[in-house]
């Protein structure tokens, strides 16, 4: 089989999965926590977990095909990658005087170690280790009691301090998450996301299937190493956070407000790619 025939195939696989990804299945997670009336950190916690199904699959079936330092190189280059675009888009929207809040600086010290253990797991060849998962189990509650206490502090100190526009305005959104009357409407719109949601959660899963094909086909038929294809997928699974950074700043009126859903965006798909998803590739790759 031609070798530039398959890395086409790879490559069409890999951004149908983020164009799905950033497309379809962000903006039913986004509807569904707007019907919900959540807040902004956690619109930014379920856009986290939404952009990071690429490297779920990508990971998982890599994993699967017994690749586990491209699974690996994926979750590097993609944490990598996210933190670079992150900055980026602070700086384009002129937010960076933001950072200076001190709940988004533990955020973002958070955001560095989940840099930093998986090259220190590379670097002394432990990725292959079972007794990683329920450590990354155990890390990944203790990073969020970390920055929930943190945010959770920031506000009670801003509340002490003056009355600004964020804290009123996450009165005003604590408020309307308390209403536990929904209308019919508002319940068949979350239904109808629900479903779309399961659609779409298949049809990404027959799409990872064929690329966990096409990587076997590169790494085994045409000797290509783990590490590229790991980088390359690294590249191409950031894509839908590039994007949910820039729509969480430009979507609300308040600076900081944006710049806190684009934080807890950042920090919870870098702590999904490292604890959640190297879990269960580690758990494939062992099991299969």
């Amino acid at each position: 089989m031609n070798l530039w025939l398959e890395i086409l195939e790879f490559l069409l696989y890999s951004i149908l999965i983020v164009l799905i990804s950033k497309y379809i299945l962000v903006c039913i997670l986004r509807r569904i926590g707007e019907l919900l009336r959540l807040k902004s950190k956690t619109i930014g916690n379920i856009a986290g977990v939404a952009t990071s199904i690429p490297e779920l699959l990508t990971a998982s079936f890599s994993a699967m095909s017994g690749f586990i330092l491209t699974s690996t190189y994926n979750i590097i280059s993609s944490n990598i990658i996210n933190v670079v675009q992150y900055m980026f888009t602070v700086i384009l929207n002129k937010n960076s005087k933001i950072l200076k809040n001190k709940a988004l600086k533990i955020d973002l010290i958070l955001v560095g170690f989940t840099i930093l253990i998986p090259i220190l797991m590379r670097i002394f060849h432990f990725e292959t280790q079972g007794i990683l998962i329920p450590i990354f189990i155990l890390l990944l509650f203790v990073f969020y009691r970390i920055t929930n206490n943190a945010h959770s502090l920031y506000s009670k100190v801003e509340k002490n301090q003056n009355e600004n526009k964020y804290e009123e305005n996450e009165k005003d959104q604590e408020k309307k998450s308390n209403i536990s009357v929904y209308s019919r409407k508002e319940i068949s719109s979350v239904v109808l996301q629900a479903i779309l949601l399961a659609i779409v959660g298949i049809l990404l899963y027959g799409i990872g299937n064929l690329l966990s094909n096409v990587l076997e086909n590169l790494c085994i038929r045409f000797e290509i190493p783990e590490f590229i294809l790991g980088i390359l997928l690294g590249f191409i699974t950031s894509l839908p956070e590039f994007i949910t950074f820039l729509e969480s700043q430009k979507h609300h009126k308040e600076d900081l407000e944006g710049v806190v859903e684009a934080t807890s965006n950042l920090l919870t798909s870098n702590l999904m790619n490292l604890f959640v998803i190297q879990s269960i590739a580690i758990f494939l790759f062992l099991i299969l």
